[in-house]
């Protein structure tokens, strides 16, 4: 279903592919273990009461009436996981050991699931976009639908990791989703038979004298994969450069400095992280600016999140591009990893991504210059207005029109 419609809108399943400059820092010391229970004072603030804790600890340990039967490693997690709920930031979570291998194969480009791309909008969880012609595109999820449940399991109290984890599972088991689709009326269950995906990195090609390329997800490799992308633009002497970010989901923020570099000079600043307060981080463009030149026009709309909208801002705000289609996610908080002892690791939010102008991303996402929409009709005609649209701009770029 909607499989034309779809071949721009190229996400996953990770919610953690809204994922901007993670780390590993690794923790000193060791965490409470079934041999290590008592209230040390190693790392604890001190303005901080741990009694209470310890306290309902050892009621559990001497009074709960299945207590020979108890994980203790589990119970510290289960701690740790409720400390981090106690946030109100659906990015930050502990990650156990299973968890974080998962994570980091995720990172590498395949996994197994359903092929869709998850955040919560107005605090509902929601669907970004499917990645296409994964079961999830199949299935026919589309941007916007709202998930209320999986496998009949209410999502409202769960966090982001939490729903990944009721979704995910072996090649060829299925899940159901409870959706509620825009502009209906009344949820319906889709059942979905996972597989396992393959993440796509870009696609390009050039015709009429210009070039357009479409970046689907900032994975590790994008740098390279774009980098043969700008080579064939270079070598055919494209006039002009359309850069499709749509749905584009996020991936390494790091990468979005290095396709930056590709229209920005060396010293140009990208984005800054905002650690609250005065305190902030300038990250700059390395160059080599080799299509600072050329006309652009950028692609966004609802779906493009995280480092595409670092990109598609800064690009903006140096005025190296006009920006085409519809107001982007508005995801611009940065995640960090920190590593634990037992292989374990929490996924932090320790600030924010703000524009070359100091126009904060988180919630408030980036305006295009020139709006256009792409609509049921549009499909079922064969046409992409936001594409017609960026066409119309970029020539007229190339010709030296007012704009």
């Amino acid at each position: 279903m909607f499989q034309k419609f779809h071949k721009i809108f190229i996400l996953l399943l990770l919610p953690v592919a809204f994922l901007a400059g993670f780390s590993f820092d690794r923790l000193a010391g060791e965490l409470p273990s079934e041999q290590n229970l008592s209230n040390i004072d190693l790392r604890q603030p001190g303005a901080v009461d741990f009694s209470t804790f310890w306290d309902v600890w050892n009621l559990v340990e001497t009074k709960f009436v299945d207590r020979d039967g108890l994980d203790r490693q589990k119970m510290v997690y289960g701690a740790i996981q409720g400390l981090l709920g106690s946030l109100d930031d659906p990015y930050s979570s502990f990650l156990e050991p299973l968890e974080l291998q998962s994570f980091k194969d995720e990172l590498q480009g395949s996994f197994d699931g359903i092929g869709v791309e998850i955040g919560l909008r107005d605090e509902v969880l929601t669907v970004i976009a499917p990645l296409q012609g994964t079961p999830a595109q199949v299935a026919g999820l589309e941007a916007g639908d709202r998930i209320l449940a999986v496998g009949g399991e209410s999502t409202v109290d769960l966090t982001l990791d939490e729903v990944v984890s009721l979704i995910k599972g072996p090649k060829g088991s299925e899940v159901t989703l409870t959706v509620l689709k825009e502009n209906e009326e009344g949820a319906k269950d889709i059942r979905i038979v996972r597989d396992e995906i393959e993440v796509p990195v870009l696609e390009s090609e050039i015709k009429d004298g210009y070039a357009y390329i479409w970046v689907y997800d900032f994975t590790e490799n994008i740098d390279v994969e774009f980098k043969k992308a700008v080579n064939q633009v270079l070598e055919e002497n494209a006039k002009g450069l359309i850069l499709d970010l749509r749905n584009n989901p996020g991936g390494y923020f790091e990468r979005a400095i290095d396709l930056a570099g590709w229209f920005l000079k060396k010293g140009e600043v990208v984005v800054y992280e905002d650690y609250g307060g005065e305190e902030k981080v300038a990250h700059y463009s390395s160059g080599p600016a080799k299509l600072g030149e050329m006309p652009l026009v950028v692609l966004i709309n609802e779906g493009s999140a995280s480092s595409s909208e670092i990109l598609a801002g800064a690009l903006k705000d140096h005025q190296k591009a006009k920006l085409v289609g519809e107001k982007s996610f508005g995801k611009g908080l940065i995640q960090q990893l920190f590593g634990l002892e037992k292989n374990a690791s929490v996924k932090l939010t320790i600030a924010k991504w703000l524009t070359p102008l100091g126009h904060s991303i988180e919630k408030e996402g980036i305006t295009p210059d020139f709006e256009a929409s792409y609509t049921l009709e549009d499909f079922n005609a064969g046409r992409d207005p936001q594409k017609e649209k960026a066409v119309e701009i970029l020539k007229a770029m190339i010709n030296g029109e007012s704009l």
